[in-house]
């Protein structure tokens, strides 16, 4: 259960990390779309990532 509540908070990190940055200056313009499509794969990437990565940490040092 306890996965599931990290993976979440670790996607709202990353929106908020992600946020930031203008994406459409990478793209073409009028491809609003896709820049938008990109954001939500590297959103949840860095979410999947970062969650990953605490739930790792906490195994391994034996927290949880």
């Amino acid at each position: 259960m306890y996965k599931v509540l990290i993976y979440t908070l670790s996607v709202l990190v990353s929106t908020f990390a992600v946020s930031g940055i203008n994406f459409n200056n990478f793209f073409k313009k009028g491809y609003s779309n896709e820049a938008r499509a990109f954001v939500f794969i590297i959103i949840i990437a860095l979410g999947y990532l970062l969650g990953s990565f605490i739930i790792e940490f906490l195994n391994i040092s034996k927290i949880i």
